[in-house]
């Protein structure tokens, strides 16, 4: 059955003719207005209390918000405490302006004057709706009558705040902006500049939201762009954006809104919000910060914020949000892993300029860690679990090695599922540097025996067990590890060729040990497998390598 979609339509309410923004940039960060104790603490199931507010507000002003929507002191008894709490405790740092909102209406206008006493610098905020659809079928109301509720409002805000003390500013928003028609925004916002009269020093703020999302943001942003250019007294106003995220394209209607000449943004931390939310803040500022903006905002421990978040709101963030997300950081696709590891590789050599695929910012400079970056489940791949293996306990595979390992692997976690790095390194050893049945290294002595002027052979005496009996054998080669092979070939029966080998140090100073690597085929079978070896003494980790080699090759 398919979705009643007749039921609805697209009234594109803008379309601007000749538009700027898409060939601008953000270059800047806007001035950003946290609308968490008003806006997002009014959509929680259980809004903060007094206390739960003041920690919160303390996390805005440590993350170097300067504009702070505190609350709507009129509405409530918790509210209006919660402004008189701040100023009681003299918790206002002396750069960061409060911001109150409230409806045009004398006695709830009057009544938040009354609660701001004592504030250094504050924003009043008014509004009313001036969309259609509300005027229609909420309020029954003309568009005269709606002009006048914003100017009878501005008109009270004026007169009320005539003997306040401290330093007050003004902020209008025509509620639904979005959905109103440009021309009348446009006239309402006119008025009640005119009134509230705004000069240089006391810039009067047109805030225009995105109350209820309702088309691509392109509209929006040409509604923007034709709101920057045709109010008047332009010089004395910022332009202020306030998107909700109702299609889930908020961020990307602030950014282009931004591009449309807004100034100021506000929004909430994780995009707390009625409904789907207002516009992340923090999304928005991270996204600068990837683009080489400075987001002006201490946002360097993104795992702290996310947990006061958490707890104070009762709002879990999904592990797949952006930036916050538990798991944003990290990559299950093989080729990911892969792609990731290499740039990582990269990086360390040359510095400079991020760049590595799949990650858009390094997870360090947001408080990440580096330890969750990859992690393996049956659609990793081989270049993920060589990455743990180097990340985490340093050893370095040979490239013709990661499948051989890969796959063991991934048998594991197509049972077991995700597998962490303490179990991969478990399944390591076991395959690897702890096979030692059948055959079982136990010490090996070395002599150079010289064959010309220049030149000498190696002669070994090579103790093993073989199925628990001990064996000693003694074998001349080109050097330690050719007479070695030379006498368990001659010993086993079997053709033993080496193809590769490699080995680097696994740690540093005086008890550094060495990781040895031995690619070696059956040269009856063409069977192929790696053997590993560790051992503070090279020689003896290539023996024990050759070893682990043939176990894998003949155990069975």
């Amino acid at each position: 059955m398919s979705l009643p979609y007749q039921k609805y339509k697209r009234d594109r309410a803008f379309s601007l003719e000749t538009r700027e923004w898409p060939s601008k940039s953000i270059e800047k960060a806007p001035v950003w207005c946290s609308v968490d104790l008003r806006d997002g603490n009014q959509a929680l199931e259980e809004p903060m209390q007094v206390e739960e507010k003041l920690e919160f507000f303390k996390l805005l002003v440590s993350l170097g918000f300067k504009e702070i929507e505190i609350g709507y002191p009129a509405s409530s008894r918790v509210e209006y405490d919660f402004v008189r709490e701040l100023v009681k405790r003299d918790l206002i740092p002396d750069d960061v302006t409060v911001q109150v909102l409230v409806m045009c209406r004398k006695e709830l206008i009057e009544k938040t004057i009354e609660s701001l006493e004592g504030v250094k610098k504050c924003i009043v905020h008014i509004y009313n709706n001036t969309s259609k659809l509300q005027r229609d079928v909420v309020f029954h109301a003309s568009k005269e009558e709606t002009k006048k509720i914003a100017t009878d409002g501005a008109t009270w805000l004026k007169e009320a705040a005539k003997g306040f003390k401290g330093d007050i500013r003004y902020e209008y928003s025509p509620e639904s902006f979005n959905a109103t028609e440009p021309d009348f925004a446009l006239e309402v916002c006119n008025a009640v500049t005119k009134i509230l009269a705004p000069d240089p020093e006391h810039k009067l703020i047109i805030n225009l939201p995105a109350t209820v999302e309702q088309d691509t943001p392109n509209v929006y942003a040409d509604q923007v762009e034709w709101m920057n250019k045709n109010l008047q007294d332009r010089e004395n106003i910022v332009l202020s954006i306030h998107p909700h995220n109702d299609r889930g394209t908020g961020v990307a209607t602030a950014e282009l809104g931004i591009m449309a000449g807004a100034e100021r943004v506000e929004g909430t931390l994780f995009g707390n919000g009625e409904r789907t939310g207002n516009v992340d803040i923090l999304i928005l500022a991270y996204n600068m910060f990837s683009c080489g903006v400075d987001p002006k905002l201490e946002l360097s421990n993104i795992d702290n914020i996310r947990h006061i978040y958490e707890r104070l709101c009762k709002l879990p963030v999904p592990e797949r949000y952006p930036y916050a997300g538990k798991l944003v950081f990290t990559a299950f696709s093989g080729s990911h892993q892969d792609a990731i590891s290499k740039g990582l590789a990269k990086m360390r050599q040359s510095g400079g300029v991020w760049e590595v695929p799949y990650l858009s910012i390094d997870p360090r400079d947001i408080g990440r860690e580096y330890e969750s970056l990859v992690r393996i489940n049956s659609q990793s791949g081989k270049g993920g679990v060589a990455y743990v293996l180097e990340r985490y306990f340093g050893f370095k595979l040979p490239r013709a090695m990661h499948k051989e390992f890969a796959d063991i692997v991934q048998s594991i976690s197509e049972i077991e599922g995700e597998v962490e790095p303490d179990r991969i390194m478990e399944e390591f050893k076991k395959a690897y540097i702890d096979k030692k049945e059948p055959y079982h290294f136990r010490k090996l002595r070395t002599e150079d025996i010289p064959d010309s002027e220049e030149n000498y052979h190696s002669l070994v005496e090579l103790t093993y067990t073989d199925h628990g009996v001990e064996k000693t054998l003694t074998e001349r080669g080109n050097g330690p590890i050719d007479a070695v092979k030379l006498a368990l070939q001659q010993e086993l029966g079997r053709q033993i060729r080496v193809i590769d080998y490699t080995e680097h140090a696994l740690n540093s100073g005086s008890n550094a040990q060495a990781a040895a690597y031995m690619h070696v085929m059956d040269a009856q079978t063409g069977t192929t497998t790696f053997g590993v070896g560790v051992s503070s003494n090279i020689t003896r980790a290539s023996v024990r390598a050759m070893f682990s080699a043939i176990n894998r090759l003949f155990a069975d």
